[in-house]
């Protein structure tokens, strides 16, 4: 089955020129004819291509085919769900990305590898060769963790790279464009957390000593770095609201909340969830959000 996504372009003048954002089009082959199988994403006028794999297809004899076209110089990620529903990632490099598939999954079998991968992404092409991945190796995992959307897998990267200004800059351009491709298949952990402009409506919650500001982002309610959340919560937030509760705690341990406030912006995927970690209870984001003014969000949209 294939699929062809087309992103349009805008056009905009900014001091006396004009600047393009080019639309583009990725062209998704579903091998097995579902999108949960075997997919390849290629993007118009870029000589790499992503190949996502299932774990249990990774040694899958009746996937030669596939195996033949990740046996190349590329990058890779390894995509994990854990039972808290937080997402994890591990980012590699190899000279056969097979080969090194089939690594992980026996060093997992033999107990030498803790996490477990539910698929990976591999890139290859774009005449990659053991500098260039190694450099792309660093900089995704810098990116991954920047971006705070996972928990980033990768222990340790080749650090000091010697590339030629040339060389870098066609990387960065390779990154832009497996941001593209991977936000394509569904995987945004190497997107930025949404910031917000001086356009954007803001809103406040605020209860007990719970104080924060967010504004309405693209997949969801960002809150914004700085704001404080409730310093405890409440008796039946964890069996009322256990989702939201769990949900604070993973923000807690991996470092998005600090001493009660928030260390980054972040993107929560409904204000209801934003309201509910901030105040530390069961929550409507609807009503709980509100203008300077004290309109509601609901009120709002």
């Amino acid at each position: 089955m294939l699929t062809r996504l087309i992103g349009h372009g805008q056009v905009g003048i900014e001091k006396g020129a004009i600047s393009m954002n080019h639309g583009k089009t990725i062209e998704l082959f579903f091998v097995n004819g579902t999108a949960d199988d075997v997919v390849t994403a290629e993007l118009s006028n870029w000589n790499a291509q992503a190949i996502r794999i299932p774990r249990l297809e990774c040694r899958n004899p009746k996937q030669d085919h596939i195996a033949s076209a990740i046996q190349g110089v590329g990058v890779y990620f390894l995509v994990c769900q854990n039972d808290g529903g937080k997402e994890g990632v591990y980012v590699g490099e190899a000279e056969n990305i097979h080969k090194r598939l089939c690594d992980h999954l026996r060093e997992y079998d033999g107990g030498r590898e803790t996490y477990y991968w539910n698929y990976a992404i591999a890139f290859v092409g774009g005449r990659l060769d053991k500098a260039l991945i190694r450099y792309l190796e660093n900089r995704l995992v810098a990116i991954l963790k920047e971006c705070g959307r996972c928990d980033c897998l990768t222990q340790n990267t080749f650090q000091n790279i010697v590339l030629k200004p040339s060389q870098i800059a066609t990387m960065e351009e390779f990154i832009d464009n497996a941001r593209v491709v991977l936000s394509a298949l569904g995987n945004k952990f190497l997107v930025s957390q949404p910031s917000i402009t001086t356009a954007m409506q803001t809103f406040n919650c605020v209860g007990r000593d719970a104080d924060a500001k967010g504004f309405v982002s693209p997949n969801g309610f960002t809150v914004l770095e700085g704001s404080r959340v409730a310093s405890s919560t409440v008796e039946s937030f964890k069996s009322r609201a256990r989702g939201y509760y769990e949900l604070r705690k993973r923000l807690e341990s991996d470092g998005t909340i600090v001493g009660c406030k928030f260390a980054r912006n972040h993107e929560f995927s409904s204000p209801s969830s934003a309201s509910a970690v901030v105040l530390g209870r069961n929550s409507n984001g609807n009503h709980d959000w509100r203008t300077v003014d004290g309109r509601t969000l609901g009120d709002i949209q």
